[in-house]
């Protein structure tokens, strides 16, 4: 989680809603990605999603049931539909997000999906709420 961290404070840095995501597999990082839905001027480009794209890349296949998403903050409804379809094994989230998480629209994971949250929960919290607190006194 500490390394999503990291991913999370590059988006920060750029300005981007700070979530990041990194994907492991037998104790490897292969894929590392935070948040670029200003950068690439696209809603979909959320942590999860960038960080899908590079494993099934590094991978070379689209399923990763062997591997774990470690995020910053619990997925919203559409990148727990992109981890169904990629039958990723195990999630692993930092803050719960009780008004856009995919638990709050009860959003269905892969059947076979562990899910475990709250993991640094207030360490990815704080960076998130500082971005906001942040961006609200520059408007």
């Amino acid at each position: 989680m500490k390394q999503a961290l990291q991913e999370a404070q590059t988006a920060f840095d750029k300005g981007e809603v700070p979530i990041g995501a990194v994907i492991v597999m037998q104790d490897r990082i292969i894929a590392r990605a935070h948040n670029l839905t200003e950068t690439l001027n696209d809603v979909t480009a959320h942590a999860e999603m960038q960080a899908f794209t590079a494993a099934s890349d590094f991978l070379g296949g689209k399923y990763l049931p062997e591997c774990t998403l470690y995020v910053t903050l619990e997925p919203c409804q559409m990148c727990a539909g992109a981890s169904y379809w990629t039958q990723i094994g195990r999630i692993v989230f930092g803050a719960y997000d009780v008004k856009r998480g995919y638990q709050s629209f009860k959003t269905t994971l892969h059947p076979k999906t562990i899910v475990v949250g709250g993991i640094l929960e207030l360490d990815c919290a704080h960076l998130i709420q500082k971005f906001f607190v942040e961006k609200r006194n520059l408007n």
